[in-house]
């Protein structure tokens, strides 16, 4: 008796690994972005990046950048593609004054984590995080390889 299994595509867009590399990611909160038709379409094939880029609050509003969405080849004719432009996050209000409180008081960042398909609808992860200083990391990377060597253990024992 054969099955096929068939695999659900993947909401995920795009990923940010760098991000939890580079900071102790304490709070995560979803947001809506507002994009243009051509981001929508390059976003579905694929195009988005989010590696180098982060958020910032300006004058009460949250804004995505360093982003990039390449645009597509069939792009429209009549408009002029901007890939690193600065997208707005649609953010509830009261989200948004706990960011600024945590931004500006306790010395947080706000890291884009990851992109995603939501409903049908792009969204944006984001983290409010905190520098790791460079023994942060090393340490974290101690752990890690200390859990994988832990499994190969506990799995050779097993058997």
């Amino acid at each position: 008796m054969t099955t096929k299994t068939s695999k659900k595509p993947s909401n995920t867009i795009a990923l940010n690994k760098k991000a939890r590399h580079d900071f102790f990611i304490e709070d995560t909160l979803e947001a809506g972005l507002a994009l243009e038709g051509w981001e929508v379409k390059s976003l579905r094939a694929g195009k988005g990046q989010i590696t180098e880029s982060y958020v910032q609050l300006r004058n009460g509003e949250a804004w995505l950048f360093g982003s990039q969405i390449t645009p597509l080849l069939t792009a429209s004719t009549h408009i002029k593609p901007d890939p690193t432009r600065t997208r707005k996050l649609l953010v509830h209000r009261l989200e948004l004054d706990r960011l600024v409180g945590a931004v500006e008081r306790k010395g947080y960042t706000l890291v884009a984590l990851n992109l995603h398909w939501s409903k049908g609808k792009v969204k944006l992860e984001v983290g409010l995080a905190k520098g790791k200083k460079q023994h942060d990391k090393r340490a974290t990377e101690k752990d890690r390889d200390w859990a994988r060597q832990k499994s190969r253990i506990l799995k050779s024992s097993s058997q």
